[in-house]
């Protein structure tokens, strides 16, 4: 069944495409636009071509219009990757961002702060522990947040 209706289709198009009108000017000094040629005496006789297809004009063939279709498909794909990419990086600089102030926010208030070692054991951070901990959380403030 969808064979048939394709093929009426292709074959309505076809006639459509190839259809030619005529237009003149009748007794009457009317103007008369036909699929069919004059049957009397016409002053003024002018045959239209009809337009070719878009898809003639450009002489792409099916196969060439789809490999297009696919590649824009691709690029749309790609740009909606590398946006979600920058995104999500966004998100996590913002994130780091907000951690690395805190952390500044912390060291800076004076108040004692604890550590712990790779054994898991709680120490206090001297004078100097202190001071590189602030220059690693400003540098992080930094990088993360413009």
């Amino acid at each position: 069944m969808k064979r048939f209706v394709l093929v009426a289709v292709t074959l309505a198009a076809a006639l459509a495409a190839s259809a030619q009108i005529y237009q003149w000017q009748d007794e009457k000094d009317q103007t008369v636009i036909s699929d069919r040629p004059p049957s009397g005496p016409a002053r003024q006789q002018r045959k239209i071509e009809a337009p070719a297809p878009p898809d003639a004009a450009a002489g792409k063939t099916l196969a060439e219009r789809e490999i297009e279709f696919r590649k824009r498909q691709q690029e749309s794909r790609e740009a909606a990757e590398k946006a979600e990419k920058e995104q999500r990086a966004s998100a996590q600089r913002k994130e780091n961002c907000e951690v690395a102030r805190n952390s500044l926010r912390a060291l800076e208030s004076g108040e004692r702060v604890v550590m712990r070692d790779s054994k898991g054991e709680a120490y206090y951070l001297d004078d100097a522990q202190r001071a590189q901990q602030i220059a690693r959380a400003r540098q992080a403030m930094q990088s993360n947040c413009r």
